[in-house]
């Protein structure tokens, strides 16, 4: 598949979503709750939109009302522009207290003219180490773009615009934990890190660029909701009536997307790190990415 097409296919595919998300999107007054910031969270546009601000002094970031136990998470975001060093703009599910679990994506910034970087994670238990990392294939603060987690008891997968970049599969099998028993909510933050988020530390925040600000819209859950540990969704094994994100895998064309992007974007892989893991990789590295 040549470099063209596949950029082409890919810019199809984030139009095709943003008007399905924007058929079906949720709200932030109704779905969110800003957590913390002091005012530097703010709705926008009658709840289709939220923007988060970062100075000096403070972050801010925002949570989901309801937990959840499975679902397809999906978030539009515009990500702080030029430059963006030591900060870093989240979207993730996780837990809460010790063991928790956690689906991580994190967006670190550069200085002008480099390239952000995507970095996603798996917990499990408290556990983590599961970091691969990817370069986009697009200018992610030019316009807003899908950021998906995909999560059922099979698989985690990660999507941008509709385009999978990385599978975590269920290896319970072979003794890889893998989480399905924590309910989880969304969290979305922006905030400074600059002491690891850019080029390893070395380069740091410039404050004189303050406020820096992350949007965020069209805020989309298909999950099942827990309330006092019942959930809304009768029964996940089920494949009568079951919504597309319970049985999700990826078919022959996602897969081929999914190898482009990791032969062409991904810039850090776990499971090629033999310095950061000498005595030998983690069992699921063996096992197919798909």
């Amino acid at each position: 598949m040549s470099s063209k097409f596949s950029s082409t296919l890919l810019l199809l595919l984030s139009i095709l979503m943003s008007i399905q998300l924007l058929a079906s999107a949720g709200n932030f007054y109704k779905d969110v709750d800003i957590t913390w910031g002091e005012g530097r969270g703010k709705i926008q546009e009658g709840g289709r939109g939220l923007a988060l601000s970062l100075d000096k002094l403070s972050g801010s970031g925002f949570q989901s009302k309801n937990e959840f136990l499975f679902g397809r998470f999906d978030m539009q975001l515009k990500l702080v522009p030029e430059n963006s060093a030591g900060t870093v703009t989240t979207f993730f599910l996780s837990s809460q207290g010790e063991g928790h679990d956690e689906i991580d994506f994190e967006f670190l910034g550069n200085v002008s003219g480099q390239p952000y970087t995507i970095h996603t994670n798996v917990y499990t238990q408290g556990k983590g180490n599961k970091e691969q990392q990817f370069h986009l294939w697009f200018d992610p603060t030019a316009a807003f773009h899908t950021y998906t987690i995909v999560w059922n008891p099979h698989r985690i997968v990660f999507l941008v615009d509709n385009s999978p970049i990385r599978v975590f599969n269920n290896h319970e099998s072979i003794g890889i934990p893998f989480p399905k028993s924590q309910a989880m909510k969304v969290y979305c933050s922006l905030w400074n890190a600059d002491e690891w988020a850019t080029q390893g530390g070395r380069v740091k925040t410039d404050w004189t660029l303050a406020p820096f600000t992350a949007y965020y819209r069209n805020i989309n859950i298909d999950g099942c909701a827990v309330s006092s540990g019942t959930s809304s969704c009768k029964s996940i094994g089920s494949t009568n009536n079951a919504k597309p994100w319970q049985t999700h895998e990826l078919d022959g064309k996602g897969r081929n997307r999914l190898r482009w992007v990791q032969s062409k974007h991904m810039v850090y892989n776990y499971c090629a790190d033999s310095k950061r893991f000498p005595q030998g990789f983690s069992e699921e590295c063996k096992r197919s990415r798909f």
